[in-house]
């Protein structure tokens, strides 16, 4: 068969760019049914985009590449797509956005945007091999049974990464990529939870506070949660992606609290006080209980020396733990790294070692911040690259 522009993957990427790319799309995909990770995304609601994106919040080895996409088609833009297409959302926290219903919604918009693109959709297809041949890709497909070699002028990588593989995420797009000449940049789980040996903080299992963690000159002030096999929560997915293996984490236990001061003014009112039941005012109980052994928090705070209390200070503020690795791709939202970008234009994401390739999404190396900026790549990418095929089109 014969069709003008193939992609592979129906993500939110994929989807993104057959609503724009114009006659003669056929997209295709292993999943039963499109858009998986838009539909578990943010608990079933989906983080659909942030308030407030910036260029900076952004990884990958060219800090550059991504202005182009996300200054050309905003947060805006898919915000007034969403309100347009009648889906009510709420701003949860710092900027983040969240359809108040369901993330089916989004997807059934993408939907609707492709079928009135004249987009096909064929899901439970595997791609067997992809190769070019007298200036077309070839592409041969399983659906149904059925062998079917696929010739096309232009073929859109929108596979993702490797994060998630139960959902049956693979390195396809590296892979492909790599074939025709791109380089793959180091890949590695990113918004992760990390994982600390012998059960460390398994007695904290279940609590959580607010917190400030850093590594590597990076910092994140949200929610921390302890966890059977280590540390996550909103601070730690964050600084996972700026973490690498031997790299101490930082935990500030109390980022908006002096609590040198407090503890030496109650040092003077309630002296026979006990240090734990004044921390335990200002942190989970269980937490104080975990660290008062190796803190001696069973004394009076009548007994604190102003030295003792600048080191308790210090330790609640500064306390340094070296994960031992972290949940890897099983659990990761997104996959840092992947297709390089010097070899693709950061207008229409063509590669230029190989013209009508296009790569889009997480397969590139872009990576975003937990609250919605991953999306909001995605819909940019896939934007842009839909954009310059149709014109191309018209011509």
């Amino acid at each position: 068969m014969e069709t003008r522009t193939l992609i592979l993957g129906a993500g939110a990427a994929g989807m993104m760019c057959a609503a724009h790319a114009g006659p003669g799309t056929l997209v295709v995909d292993h999943a039963k049914a499109p858009g998986e990770k838009i539909r578990i995304s943010g608990g079933g609601r989906c983080n659909f985009t942030n308030l407030d994106i910036r260029f900076e919040r952004f990884l990958g080895r060219n800090p550059h590449f991504h202005k182009s996409a996300l200054s050309r088609y905003t947060q805006w833009d898919f915000i007034a797509r969403v309100s347009e297409a009648g889906i009510a959302w709420h701003e949860k926290t710092l900027g983040q956005l969240f359809c108040d219903g369901s993330a089916k919604e989004i997807i059934a918009m993408l939907r609707a945007d492709m079928e009135r693109a004249g987009a096909q959709l064929w899901l439970s297809t595997e791609v067997k091999s992809v190769d070019h041949v007298d200036g077309r890709f070839v592409v041969t497909l399983l659906r149904e049974g059925r062998q079917i070699t696929c010739r096309a002028q232009n073929l859109v990588l929108a596979t993702g990464g490797k994060s998630i593989p139960k959902m049956g995420a693979t390195g396809l797009a590296y892979d492909i990529a790599r074939q025709f000449g791109h380089e793959i940049t180091e890949t590695r789980p990113a918004l992760v939870p990390l994982t600390f040996p012998g059960g460390r903080f398994k007695p904290l299992s279940g609590v959580a506070t607010q917190a400030r963690a850093s590594c590597n000159d990076t910092s994140f002030d949200e929610a921390l949660l302890f966890t059977h096999r280590g540390l996550s929560g909103p601070s730690i997915l964050q600084i996972s992606s700026y973490w690498r293996e031997g790299d101490a984490v930082t935990l500030d236990l109390l980022p908006e609290t002096d609590i040198a001061a407090i503890l030496s003014e109650k040092r003077r009112s309630d002296g026979k006080k006990q240090i734990a039941t004044e921390l335990a005012r200002h942190m989970p109980q269980r937490l104080v209980e975990h660290l008062a052994p190796d803190l001696g928090l069973v004394e009076r705070l009548g007994n604190l020396s102003d030295a003792r209390i600048a080191a308790l200070s210090d330790a609640l503020k500064a306390w340094a733990v070296t994960p031992g690795g972290s949940e890897g791709y099983r659990t990761a939202e997104v996959t840092l790294g992947g297709v390089a970008t010097d070899a693709i234009s950061s207008k229409t994401m063509e590669s230029a070692r190989r013209p009508g390739l296009y790569v889009i999404g997480e397969a590139t190396d872009v990576t975003g911040w937990l609250g919605g900026y991953n999306f909001q790549w995605a819909w940019s990418s896939g934007w842009a690259a839909g954009q310059a095929i149709a014109e191309m089109t018209k011509r």
